[in-house]
């Protein structure tokens, strides 16, 4: 069977799970899948490094590469073509090699969408205040605008990026949102009064201490998303059970973007469930991407 070499190229990976899901569901889609880690830190590189990474990824028979923080947007003026997901949404998180040319992809929009419906079912009406503007964060607000809520807040410390997401948002012609952009220091007002807060900013991964915002000031009946998987439990995710409030982690996002993902790649069908068991699995074992040996280097 012909062999399947795929790539995440990103900074902090290696907890990631990704390249364990895809290689977990490639052979049992009966492929000779290959995920390796092109990890930033690891390999001494920044994104300003991207223009030579791809060109070695494709040079070196990679069929795709899965983009991560910090080049989901700093990678699209690199590609031939964007799917029309990618271009609405600002930003790519997968580029696929074929016949020369480089085409992006967002999964991520549909991953959250996944999220949400296997972990909430459902969002429309609400008023959420998310955290992030980057390229997660944009994929997360094209989300919800799509599931329906009513008012999105929309909280970062570049405001001007804020600015630019919240001007891209389109809603569904049958419904209507309110999409508004706070500073920081407003931030505390409005989750007072909000169905739910998500976490759309890398603070939390790895071993970052850090919290987005303080889960205590919703209100009791809300729910906290956070878009950051490794670890599962971070210190929001942790806080916001604690306070019991509904908690939506960020594992149904890393699978429903993986499957996703492996749709594009492979032209099958992945199985969502099979590919959620598997990253519950790798996780109960305490398995990591960066564990492997031999599949972390480029060139």
């Amino acid at each position: 069977m012909p062999h399947t070499l795929v790539g995440l190229i990103g900074a902090g990976l290696q907890r990631s799970l990704t390249p364990l899901m895809h290689e977990a569901e490639g052979r049992v889609l009966g492929l000779d899948y290959e995920y390796r880690l092109l990890d930033l830190d690891v390999l001494g590189r920044t994104a300003a490094d991207l223009p030579e990474l791809l060109a070695t990824a494709e040079a070196e028979g990679y069929r795709a590469v899965n983009v991560t923080h910090p080049c989901k947007q700093a990678v699209v003026p690199l590609l031939d073509a964007l799917d029309p997901r990618a271009v609405r949404i600002g930003a790519v998180n997968l580029v696929l090699f074929r016949d020369g040319r480089r085409i992006g992809y967002n999964t991520d929009e549909t991953g959250f969408r996944i999220a949400v419906e296997r972990g909430l079912g459902s969002v429309a009406g609400q008023h959420v205040v998310q955290f992030g503007a980057g390229g997660a964060g944009s994929a997360i607000a094209h989300a919800l605008v799509g599931l329906g809520v009513r008012r999105l807040d929309v909280v970062d410390a570049d405001v001007g990026r804020a600015e630019a997401l919240v001007a891209t948002l389109e809603p569904p012609p049958d419904s209507s949102v309110d999409a508004r952009v706070l500073a920081m220091t407003d931030a505390d007002e409005v989750l007072a009064t909000a169905d739910g807060a998500v976490n759309a900013t890398p603070l939390g991964m790895n071993d970052d201490p850090r919290q987005a915002f303080d889960p205590a000031l919703l209100p009791r009946g809300a729910w906290v998303s956070d878009a950051v998987y490794f670890p599962l439990e971070t210190p929001l995710v942790r806080a916001a059970r604690a306070a019991g409030y509904r908690v939506v982690d960020g594992g149904w996002m890393a699978v429903g973007q993986a499957v996703a993902s492996l749709r594009h790649i492979t032209g099958l069908e992945p199985d969502l469930d099979r590919v959620r068991a598997a990253f519950t699995g790798f996780l109960a074992e305490g398995r990591t991407a960066g564990d492997r040996t031999g599949r972390e280097a480029i060139g």
